[in-house]
């Protein structure tokens, strides 16, 4: 696995920290973008955009956290500009995002891509225009990348094996037959693609019953809803496979408005610390942890090895880990 040794291969100057950017809170609020041509870098210490999906999220709140952490102990090293999205779909503004980027002449580019198709474009234009990119969290599109004759490594877990994992565990509460419903990610995602993909191969396995499927666009509220109607349509479910935490906690809402809370198993994926307690109390029974402050952090540091001219353009497959309540 590549730690923080991987720091040692890059030649870089002494320099001091710039300070780029703004944190934001829990509101979901997209950090200030400094006006191109504001910021200079110092000379001969990469700038590094990491660019994240919503920030209303925990997920990517944590994995912003870990990555300004990572670069406050390394400030020699490199210089960062974190930005995320208040919504998980406003693909636009990611692209955007991208072109500011671009104005300001970044080095490096670190994104999390809130759709597998869509950010491919702008992200080529990056990489034309002498700006290292790299993919994490949410695997680019294969097709679209070989369209557009690029490629763009993917840093990141494998959210089939996560998912499949968690469904794994899952099954081992349930008994042949009994029906299932998964609440999809937003569909034109790889790894929302790749989780129910887990999920199917996880209860199909074991035998049981998949009866409903619907994306929750990675979203509490609407994981409620569909939640709130899958179970009204279907009031044998015995258990919900959530894509993300955020839906598990939809979804445990909803079970708890039907009093249907202890007789229906929810899962989820992300191990965000809002879950945490509900793991302990069995509300939800499973979630994977694919390390969302390590996660960019290893983007962070494959760019900068790319940077320095040693590593190629390669995928890099990071950790994910089933987490249950005997783990907390």
């Amino acid at each position: 696995m590549r730690g923080v040794s991987v720091f040692c291969k890059v030649v870089a100057a002494t320099l001091t920290v710039v300070a780029l950017g703004a944190c934001l809170g829990c509101g979901g609020d997209e950090a200030a973008v400094p006006e191109p041509g504001r910021e200079a870098a110092a000379p001969g210490r990469p700038r590094i955009a990491l660019i994240m999906k919503s920030l209303a999220n925990e997920f990517f709140l944590t994995m912003e956290e870990g990555a300004r952490e990572h670069q406050r102990q390394h400030a020699e090293k490199y210089d960062l500009i974190a930005q995320g999205i208040k919504d998980e779909r406003d693909v636009n503004r990611q692209v955007q995002l991208v072109e500011q980027m671009m104005a300001q002449n970044v080095d490096a580019i670190v994104i999390a891509p809130a759709d597998s198709k869509l950010l491919v474009s702008v992200c080529k234009r990056a990489m034309d225009a002498g700006i290292v990119v790299v993919n994490i969290d949410n695997k680019f599109d294969d097709e679209v990348l070989a369209e557009r004759d690029v490629r763009i490594p993917f840093v990141g877990p494998d959210n089939r094996e996560g998912a499949r994992k968690v469904g794994e565990y899952l099954a081992t509460y349930l008994s042949e037959g009994d029906p299932v419903a998964i609440v999809e990610g937003i569909p034109t995602a790889f790894n929302a693609i790749q989780r129910k993909l887990g999920f199917e191969d996880a209860m199909n396995a074991a035998g049981m019953n998949i009866v409903a499927s619907q994306s929750g666009s990675w979203e509490t509220s609407r994981a409620n809803q569909i939640v709130s109607a899958m179970i009204t349509e279907n009031p044998n479910i015995k258990a919900f496979l959530c894509a993300n935490d955020s839906m598990a906690l939809g979804a445990v809402s909803a079970l708890r408005a039907a009093g249907k809370l202890d007789e229906v198993y929810v899962v989820g994926f992300d191990n965000i610390s809002a879950v945490q307690e509900l793991l302990g109390r069995g509300e939800i029974l499973a979630t994977a942890d694919q390390h969302a402050d390590r996660l960019a952090v290893f983007g962070i540091e494959y760019a900068l090895e790319m940077l320095a001219g040693e590593a190629p353009p390669e995928d890099y497959e990071t950790p994910v880990d089933l987490v249950t309540a005997e783990d907390l």
